[in-house]
């Protein structure tokens, strides 16, 4: 085998774009960490040291190609590094690398690059958002049809993937995931016999809490193979099925009229452009007097697009909605917004608590994987978490209606009713919100 070496020209630009790269990389981190202190040790064992006081992370890149990526591409050269192991944390952990950098930053995007690059994603947002039945079931396999294994290592019993309400950050993960799923069901105003869709059901642990604790009939709809199987498989062990199942079917493929509907970390996925198609179905499912809530993550900032390591890596398809681009198709679609909530900092918490099991299981996750795929999760886990901390990321639970008569003049019922789901017989989850 025979190597050659570059030539003096081609060397010449390689470290006239090393050089470049550098002097962008400086410049930016210059500007963004203020507050705190970030250490970084270039290939050529040079250190660069940005802000001032605590906390203070370091890092090692390992070769100049990353330096360029992290320079020119940072939204989706950092985590591509650090999965590929040339970004190395040497002081803190990944948290602590993302929570500090975005912790500056705030709700901005940073240098003029990376404001170029947002921007020229948001013109191309509509096509990397384009969901029609058959890519949207591909979507969510890439995610959620992964091994069974997986999520029980870091997700409770009921698997609730989706935002837990706390009532202060030392309650249990137990307890915060029981404690929403009370309270939407408290917010549906859940009766016996009811029909309810629950679009995106997930492992079913909400479906499955209101037909037992509420005595409601719930049909549930997911694009995942592995979640459906396991829903309807826990349904009919658990001696429900005849009030609760759970279909392998897009929720634009429903028909019927059901009394309640609730959407729990679906929404996500549904893609900007099919906003007015997803509540137009919603229009037409709903009952007259029926009521809906859709629970899902939400940024309190202007319209943006989809993260691109995010997009590649972990949610295909995937999008975080700002309130001012889903009210006006809510109200297009001629249902009523009677009532918004805004967790904040809930979605941080259930971040926290999913990251510390997973690197408690992280050899577990290791075995079932392998050491790149728990660097991608490890990420994933943190940079969220930190996004919900420092860059205005919420979660929205919106309650819809046809009627204003539809539900009571005031939000008193809402505690009424998690007081009696509280004591409800049936089901564990519920009971262990009881205790909360």
């Amino acid at each position: 085998m025979t190597t050659t070496s570059p030539s003096p020209s081609g060397s010449r630009l390689l470290g006239l774009r090393s050089w470049f790269s550098e002097a962008v990389l400086k410049t930016a981190m210059a500007r963004i960490i203020r507050n705190g202190t970030m250490t970084l040790r270039l290939p050529d064992g040079r250190i660069l040291s940005f802000g001032s006081g605590g906390p203070v992370v370091a890092a090692k890149i390992q070769d100049w190609k990353t330096l360029r990526r992290l320079a020119l591409n940072p939204d989706l050269a950092l985590g591509e590094a650090y999965m590929d192991g040339t970004l190395v944390i040497t002081q803190g952990d990944i948290y602590d690398f993302l929570a500090l950098c975005l912790a500056n930053i705030g709700l901005g995007h940073g240098n003029w690059l990376r404001r170029t690059q947002h921007g020229l994603r948001r013109l191309g947002r509509r096509f990397m958002m384009y969901n029609p039945v058959g890519r949207a079931q591909r979507n969510v396999a890439h995610h959620y049809d992964l091994s069974d294994d997986l999520y029980d290592l870091f997700l409770d019993a009921e698997r609730q993937y989706s935002c837990a309400l706390y009532q202060t950050p030392h309650d249990s993960l137990e307890q915060a995931q029981a404690r929403k799923m009370r309270h939407i069901a408290a917010k549906l105003r859940l009766e016996n016999g009811l029909k309810v869709l629950d679009i995106g059901s997930g492992w079913g642990g909400l479906g499955l809490s209101m037909a037992k604790a509420a005595g409601a009939d719930v049909t549930g709809v997911t694009l995942s193979v592995e979640q459906q199987h396991f829903a309807q498989t826990r349904a009919e062990q658990e001696g429900v099925a005849n009030s609760a199942r759970f279909l392998l079917k897009d929720y634009r493929q429903e028909t019927g009229r059901y009394d309640r509907i609730v959407s729990v970390g679906m929404f996500e996925h549904v893609g900007a452009g099919h906003y007015p198609e997803f509540f137009a179905k919603l229009s037409d499912l709903l009952a007259d007097d029926g009521v809906a809530l859709i629970h899902t993550i939400g940024s309190v900032g202007e319209p943006s697009a989809p993260h691109p390591w995010i997009r590649k890596y972990i949610f295909p398809g995937g999008y975080i909605p700002s309130l001012s681009e889903i009210v006006p198709e809510i109200e297009k679609s001629g249902l009523i917004v009677t009532d918004v909530e805004v967790l904040r900092l809930h979605y941080a918490e259930t971040l926290k608590a999913w990251r510390e099991r997973f690197m408690a299981n992280r050899d577990k996750v290791v075995n079932i994987y392998d050491e790149r795929f728990c660097r991608m999760w490890e990420f994933y886990l943190a940079s969220c978490e930190a996004g919900f901390r420092h860059s205005g990321l919420v979660v929205f639970q919106l309650q819809l209606a046809k009627k204003v008569t539809a539900l009571p003049m005031t939000r008193d019922y809402i505690a009424a009713d998690e007081i009696r789901l509280m004591t409800a017989p049936g089901d564990s989850a519920v009971k262990v919100a009881g205790r909360a």
